[in-house]
């Protein structure tokens, strides 16, 4: 895992998806698997990370993330295999 900002998605186990940003993937994996990560995540355990993006720092991150929420779960799984900046428009 490089240094810097990731964008992460995780599957629950209800089969949604959850996006976040982080530092450490495998250590906020970790916290939110004991309950102690974000609200969703506490009500929505975690199975696994499905994967992340790397970014240069957290604003862009942070950027990233906020596009991507607003994406429907099929776009969120295709961001995984593109090579491109989720975009706001669907």
């Amino acid at each position: 895992m490089t240094a810097g900002w990731h964008l992460y998605l995780l599957r629950c186990r209800d089969g949604s998806v959850y996006a976040g940003i982080t530092t450490d993937i495998e250590r906020r994996f970790r916290q939110h698997a004991a309950g102690k990560g974000a609200k969703y995540t506490r009500s929505h355990p975690p199975e696994c990370v499905l994967g992340s993006r790397a970014y240069p720092d957290r604003a862009s991150a942070s950027r990233a993330e906020h596009a991507l929420k607003q994406q429907p779960k099929a776009r969120k799984l295709d961001w995984l295999l593109a090579d491109q900046e989720p975009s706001p428009m669907g």
